[in-house]
């Protein structure tokens, strides 16, 4: 028997049947389509999460003065003046797993700009800033080691400070004050929108570390040093090694708490990372369980109708038709179905999928693995559901089939 007959054979028993075979479509195609709208929407979630370890830093290491209690006085981050240039300095140059370091120092501050003014952050910090935090600058350039020498009144700025002061105006060249300082911008940055803790990162003005310690604070400590490792592999080490060689270097005892903080950002990324994707999973297996219960479907139809078609199946048999033939008939006509189901449960889960992102607001990714995952899913249902009522049609006796009232 010929591929072309079985189908349209096949086409002929479901035809016969069409509610009962409409209903099973519909089944396999609810799985199909609870899977792949509860991935797409698992995905975008992973997706975004993804691009916040992205933006984070590259291998970032991020060390913060202050210390939680020391001397029995308990302080937040930031509560003492533990950090020094020469901190980053030595780190720098003592541990080689640390490819780069950017010392740092930041507060709130009002930048103007002729009618215009603006409350926002400031970072007072050197070039290798931009490789070790991933920034982009989207105009202009950034100050160069010789201006961070020479405590030049230049600046870098975020989009959400050049909105707000110059509007559509081109910043780049134009003098804004800081504080009471006359600074030339040089650039504005790529924008990077909104952190993991909801801070507006464009919402920034960055400035050499030495103007902003000599010319706007007065100071000479640091409030962070962000240190980039050579690999992610490496970053628990040289974590480590840095811890060490601040404690030697701050003369702590063993019975002292650290005047530092040591972070992995990264670390708390990748584990929403893995939770979002976990939790993809967990649903995905739960959107599986109707595809199951298609399958079910597809062997309960395929049971009654080998039950109600015993006396053709032993007429088929007794002028030579083989076992593999009506296993073959029987087989098809289960996957048929289950295909028919999967191409409905494609269109209903990228249909499903954009209706969640347009009513709901929440972002949705349709990827093509995802697509062929649930085409899989459903031939795959097809098969085995219909192996054992096609098997138990191919086993019927002849003569007991033309028997069959």
């Amino acid at each position: 028997m010929n591929l072309r007959t079985v189908l349209r054979e096949a086409s002929q028993a479901m035809r016969r049947n069409s509610i009962r075979s409409a209903l099973t479509i519909l089944g396999i195609a609810v799985g199909v389509g609870a899977f792949i709208c509860v991935v797409a929407i698992g995905h975008a979630g992973s997706a975004r999460i993804a691009d916040q370890l992205q933006s984070l830093g590259d291998n970032f290491i991020w060390i913060e003065a202050g210390s939680r209690t020391r001397g029995g006085l308990r302080m937040g981050t930031r509560g003492t003046r533990s950090l020094v240039m020469a901190d980053a300095d030595a780190i720098r140059e003592q541990i080689p797993l640390i490819k780069r370091v950017s010392p740092n120092v930041d507060s709130h501050i009002q930048v103007i700009y002729g009618g215009e003014n603006w409350s926002t952050m400031y970072r007072g910090i050197t070039p290798e800033f931009l490789e070790v935090r991933r920034w982009t600058l989207r105009l202009g350039t950034f100050f160069t080691a010789a201006e961070v020498e020479d405590t030049a009144p230049v600046c870098v700025l975020g989009q959400t400070v050049v909105d707000n002061l110059f509007g559509t105006e081109d910043p780049v060249g134009k003098i804004v004050r800081v504080q009471s300082m006359p600074c030339r911008v040089l650039g504005v940055f790529q924008k990077k929108g909104f952190s993991a803790t909801g801070q507006d990162q464009d919402d920034i003005i960055a400035m050499p570390l030495t103007t902003v310690q000599k010319r706007i604070l007065g100071q000479f400590w640091l409030d962070d040093i962000f240190c980039s490792a050579v690999s992610r592999d490496a970053m628990p080490e040289a974590t480590r090694q840095i811890t060490a060689l601040l404690r030697e270097r701050h003369h702590l005892n063993i019975t002292e708490d650290d005047d530092f903080s040591v972070r992995r950002p990264e670390d708390v990324v990748q584990a929403q990372l893995a939770t979002s994707r976990i939790m993809t999973l967990l649903l995905a297996s739960v959107a599986s369980l109707s595809l199951l219960v298609g399958g079910i479907g597809i062997m309960n139809i395929m049971l009654v109708s080998v039950t109600q078609r015993t006396r053709e199946i032993g007429v088929r048999l007794a002028v030579g038709a083989t076992e593999w033939d009506v296993q073959l008939q029987f087989l098809t006509e289960a996957v048929t179905l289950s295909l028919l189901g999967g191409v409905f449960g494609l269109l209903a889960g990228v249909g499903s999928s954009y209706a969640v992102e347009s009513l709901f607001q929440f972002p949705t990714e349709l990827t093509a693995s995802v697509l062929a995952i649930g085409a899989l899913f459903a031939t795959a249902v097809g098969i085995i559901f219909g192996y054992y009522p096609a098997r138990k049609a191919s086993q019927l006796d002849p003569i007991q089939g033309l028997r069959y009232e």
